[in-house]
Parts: structure tokens; C-alpha cells; sequence
């Protein structure tokens, strides 16, 4: 009963995350339109929640000495380098095109293990990649020379790439910490008791409140905000020639995309399974693409939505396929590629699932 009960609040929980985090970009688009650069409104929804987030930071303080190359990576990859290559890529190119090419990180992760770490992958997963690639170029129209922006396209890649960058990084992070661990473990056994073979797993929210503050930190150097346009936040933003007051547009980003989104896809990470978790994440795309179909007037065609959803399930399959390497979470790929919100089933961040992340988010 309390498990059934259990299941049924994460997946309204990840329902809730998915929907906060697929709105980022929707939101986003008329601020960047209104006049905004890209970068500061990246700045503008990081910062503002990490303000959010202080009361959570100082109840985790301990992360800072405990692990703190693990903050580092997810402030420099997960918050500042995936969002700020995504919001600079909807400057450029449709919302839900720059969250499917973002969605091409589980198959970077599975290249990075296969190529780069030589660790086997399975058949599945590679059958994943194959077609997420495949989706992919539906959705980019290559047989038309690329329909959309080649730049924005980069950028909708390099948040992906970010996001495998935080994985390698939690990765080796991970494995230092676990053989640690379990050396403290062996001197424990050798003393008569059972010993903790791995540390103790930093607490996902803990974590998503000092990447937000690292993200904020590495952002006002990047964007400097100093020389921002803050009239526009006291003005209107057009979404799809509809007049929308900026300071709901950045309400919507900080408050929902964000703080909401993380902390909702956290709590459901934990009482789902990774792979339901993974399905659930999917619909981020979707519904961006729904969102930005109705809310901004972005009108994907019929290959690039078949396209998208060639690319959802490659990844799914290429995250859920791949085997779980003792020393690290990295092979089984993010659960939610879009978001490298850092959320995970038993606690440990470097699992990722659920952005962007949208986002993140994540997403972004």
C-alpha cells in the first residue's frame, strides 16, 4: 500500500519537474527577444535561485570540504555551461530543436566509456545511440543543409557536451571517494567491525544549491550583469504577439524552472526507479515542443516530429541499457538527459537523472 502510494507521488512529483523544467525555454525566448542577451537571463534565473537556495546551502555547508570538486563540476557543467549553451541556443533556433540535440548526451556519455574509458557497452544501448544520431538529423532537416542555424546548433551541442562533462567528472569524483572509503572500511574490518565499504552519498539537494551558487559565481564573471539592460524586466515581453510582463517571464524561470523543477525531480528520483525516472524525463521535450508550439508559435514539421521522437527513445535506450560499472554511474548514462539536475535514486548526484537538468532541470 505505502509502496504503491510511494510510486504514485514520485511519478506526479516527476510529472510536476518535467513540465517546470520543459516551460524554461518558453519563458526564456520573449526576455532573450525583449532585448536581453542570453547569458543574462541565464544569469538572472541562476542567481535568483541561488538567493532561493541559501537556507539550503547553509544546511549542507559540510559539501564544501567533503566534496568539493563534485560542486565545482556541477556549478561550472551542469548549471552554468548546459544553461548558458542552451538559452544562447534558443536565441537562434526553436526551443524544442535545441532541447533534442541537447537530448544527444547519453550517446556522448556511452562514446566517452566505449572509446575513451574501453569499457564494453551492450548491444541495446548502442542500438540507443544509432538512433538518437538518426533522429537527430530528422530533426536538424539535413537533407536540406541544415534547416536551422549551424551556430545555434553548435550551441544546443555544447550543452550536451557539458552535461557529459559533469557525468566524467562525478565519475572520477565518485570512484576517488569510494576507494577512500573503502580503505577506511578495511582498517574497520581489521578492528573486529563491519566497516562502511563507500562513503556516504552527498545530499542531491545540498548539491543543487552550491551549483546554483558556483553557476552564479562563474556566470557574473562571464555575463556581467553590471552593464544589463534592467529596463526591460519593468517592461512587456510579446510571446506569440501577446504582451507578457517581464518580471512573470523571469517569476516563471527562477521560481518554476528552477527551484521547483530541481526539488520536485529530486523527490521523485527517490521514489521511482532510474528507469521510470528516464521515461518520465522524456516528456521534457515533448512538452517544450508542445509549449513552444502553442505559447510562441514554433511549428516543428512532420519528419522533425518523428524525428524527436526517434531521438527520445534512442536515448532512453541508450540510458537505460548500458551496464552499471562498479566504480561509477557514468555507463549507465544520465537518466534524464535533457537536465543534469543531479538527482538520483539512492542519493548519490553523480548518477544524474532528471534538465535543463532542462534546461535541467534542467534544462536547462
Amino acid at each position: 500500500m505505502h509502496a504503491t502510494q510511494g510510486r504514485s507521488a514520485g511519478l506526479g512529483l516527476a510529472l510536476v519537474s518535467a513540465f517546470a523544467f520543459g516551460g524554461s525555454g518558453v519563458a526564456a525566448k520573449p526576455l532573450i527577444e525583449a532585448g536581453l542577451d542570453p547569458l543574462h537571463v541565464v544569469w538572472l534565473r541562476v542567481a535568483g535561485a541561488a538567493l532561493v537556495m541559501l537556507p539550503v546551502a547553509w544546511r549542507h555547508r559540510n559539501l564544501v570540504r567533503e566534496r568539493p570538486a563534485l560542486l565545482a563540476g556541477f556549478g561550472l557543467f551542469a548549471v552554468a555551461g548546459v544553461q548558458a549553451c542552451y538559452f544562447a541556443a534558443i536565441s537562434r533556433i526553436p526551443v524544442g530543436v535545441a532541447l533534442l540535440v541537447e537530448y544527444l548526451a547519453p550517446a556522448l556519455v556511452l562514446g566517452w566509456v566505449r572509446f575513451v574509458q574501453r569499457r564494453p557497452v551492450t548491444r541495446a544501448a548502442a542500438v540507443g545511440v544509432v538512433l538518437a544520431v538518426g533522429g537527430l538529423a530528422c530533426v536538424v532537416e539535413v537533407w536540406a543543409g541544415l534547416g536551422f542555424d549551424a551556430f545555434g546548433l553548435l550551441l544546443a551541442l555544447g550543452a550536451a557536451c557539458c552535461q557529459v562533462g559533469y557525468f566524467v567528472l562525478s565519475d572520477h569524483g565518485g570512484q576517488g571517494s569510494d576507494q577512500g572509503s573503502q580503505g577506511s572500511g578495511q582498517g574497520s574490518q581489521g578492528a573486529g567491525g563491519p566497516g562502511a565499504e563507500r562513503a556516504e552519498p552527498p545530499h542531491p539537494v545540498g548539491v543543487i544549491a552550491y551549483g546554483l551558487l558556483g553557476g552564479a559565481v562563474v556566470l557574473t564573471v562571464v555575463a556581467r550583469p553590471w552593464g544589463m539592460d534592467w529596463g526591460v524586466l519593468g517592461a512587456s515581453a510579446a510571446m506569440n504577439g501577446h504582451p507578457v510582463p517581464a518580471w512573470l517571464l523571469l517569476g516563471w524561470i527562477v521560481l518554476l524552472a528552477t527551484v521547483l523543477a530541481y526539488l520536485t525531480g529530486v523527490v521523485s528520483v527517490r521514489l521511482l526507479s532510474p528507469q521510470v525516472a528516464g521515461v518520465v524525463a522524456c516528456l521534457e521535450a515533448v512538452i517544450a515542443t508542445v509549449l513552444a508550439w502553442v505559447l510562441l508559435g514554433e511549428h516543428l514539421s512532420a519528419p522533425q516530429l518523428v524525428g524527436g521522437t526517434v531521438v527520445l527513445a534512442g536515448a532512453f535506450i541508450a540510458q537505460s541499457s548500458a551496464p552499471r560499472p562498479p566504480s561509477g554511474p557514468v555507463a549507465s548514462g544520465p537518466g534524464a538527459p535533457g537536465l543534469p539536475d543531479g538527482e538520483c535514486a539512492d542519493g548519490d548526484v553523480s548518477t544524474g537523472a532528471g534538465g535543463g537538468f532542462s534546461g535541467r532541470p534542467a534544462a536547462p
